[in-house]
């Protein structure tokens, strides 16, 4: 079964030892392993909180209805990171893929917003 806690462990996996024929490949696809836990963090955490807006397909809706719920610094924080990600994920040919450093930073953040949404949810039930 593929959790948060997977993706975050293949992340980082990713980034400490990429895998053989992915040089070059690997910081982006970090990137989208951090954007999934992200997303699979969401929507636990809605699933758990307020199932009736984890059905709503507008990954931007939850985001927005986030401050409802978790509080404007927790949904600030959802929606920055959610936008750093994809924007990171893309392929520009006039942009540098992200550094390590900037994936650590990243992996932090979202390892903060992670347990930020679990603490939430535990908290209200």
């Amino acid at each position: 079964m593929i959790t948060v806690e997977n993706y975050l462990i293949n992340a980082a996996g990713l980034m400490t030892k990429p895998v053989t024929g992915t040089r070059g490949l690997w910081p982006r696809a970090s990137v989208w392993l951090l954007r999934l836990a992200l997303e699979a963090a969401l929507d636990r955490y809605w699933q758990e909180v307020a199932p009736p807006v984890g059905q709503c397909r507008s990954r931007r809706a939850q985001l927005l209805a986030l401050r409802r719920y978790a509080g404007a610094e927790t949904a600030s924080r959802a929606a920055y990171l959610w936008w750093a990600l994809s924007r990171a994920g893309h392929h520009h040919g006039y942009e540098l893929a992200p550094t390590a450093a900037e994936l650590r930073h990243l992996q932090s953040e979202v390892q903060g917003l992670v347990e930020a949404l679990h603490t939430d949810s535990t908290e209200r039930k």
